[in-house]
This record gives structure tokens, sequence and C-alpha cells, in this order.
């Protein structure tokens, strides 16, 4: 397996430790007033989604998985399967829910997005940072209520209920963020 510095650690590598594969989500180098600059870390686990604080020693050797990303167009839900297709070679993969993840909530048949492969197996789904999509149902909103003052609950086109301010109505197009669910603003046109 190759190795990589500490030092060289960037958001997104993925780690081999204890035979277990870690996501990099979070690093900082760090000089206490004395002994050893250390590097702390943020890791989650890429199969259980687990996240954990670790600090490593400064420019020691670490095992780096070799991580294979592809643009995938999401073609459909199939039972506990959600089917991929490679859109250069059009070979089809189907990813478990598990893998999937919050991803889920942000996706539209037809619609593509980085799937990151180890050894041939589904690691995890990568998304845009945002995603334009359509409110399918939300209550009337107030007329000339155009403050930001409130929000309400309405239900995207994926089944995922997100807050929108007040004056939002059904079919509307909205971008969403897709790290934590939060309204950005309408999409006009």
């Amino acid at each position: 397996m190759p190795t990589i510095s500490t030092n060289d650690l960037k958001n997104g590598t993925v780690l081999v430790i204890d035979g277990q594969l870690w996501q990099v989500q979070w690093f900082q180098h760090h000089k206490p007033g004395k002994g050893n600059t250390v590097v702390r870390s943020k890791l989650k686990n890429v199969t259980s989604g687990k996240i954990v604080d670790k600090t490593f020693n400064s420019d020691i050797k670490v095992e780096s998985a070799t991580v294979d990303r592809r643009e995938m167009q999401y073609l459909y839900h199939d039972g506990d399967a959600f089917v991929f297709m490679d859109t250069d070679t059009f070979e089809q993969l189907n990813i478990s829910e598990e893998t999937v993840g919050d991803a889920k909530d942000y996706m539209l048949e037809n619609q593509n997005a980085i799937v990151a492969t180890h050894e041939g197996n589904p690691l995890y789904i990568d998304l845009p940072a945002s995603v334009e999509l359509e409110i399918t149902y939300t209550e009337p909103g107030l007329q000339g209520d155009r403050s930001s003052a409130g929000t309400k609950p309405a239900t995207l086109e994926t089944g995922k209920e997100i807050q929108v301010p007040l004056f939002i109505e059904t079919g509307t197009k909205v971008k969403v963020d897709t790290r934590d669910g939060s309204y950005l603003g309408r999409v006009n046109g």
C-alpha cells in the first residue's frame, strides 16, 4: 500500500488504519509550547460513518488507500440498492443504501455524482455542495410575508423535508446545501 507523510494530509484523503478505511474530514498542524509538532485530525470511518478525533506525530508515514473517484449517473432505486452507471464504460454498479447514506435525499434519477471506490467496492457518494430541487409540498405562503423571520417545513421532490422561508410555495425550485440540508435560495427560471 502507498504511504504518505502526515504533513501531506488533505481533506478527503482516505487512510488505512488498523485495516479499516478512514477519510480525513479536517486536519490541523499544532505546535505545542514544548515538544514536537503534531497533526490533529477528524477522521470518518468510510464503512460505518463513525467520526473520531486522532492526533498523529508530525512527519510520520501512514498508509493511504487508493481511491478511484469516477463520475457516474444515478439511474434508479431498486429495492435496497441504488443503481449507478459509469458514464464512460456504461457499466452499472449497485450501491447499498448504507453506502449512499444521506446523498439519497438530494439525488434525482439521471443526475451525475462522483462515486468513490476502493478495490471495486463503493465507499461513498460525493455530491456537489448544492443542488436544485423542487418543493412538492409546503403550507401556503402568507400574502405579503417576505420577512426572513420565520420558516416552515417543505418537502423536496426527493422526499427530504427541509425548512424554508414563509413565502416559498409548492412548485418553487430551490437551492439546497447537500452537507446540512439548509435552504440556500430560490432558483429563477
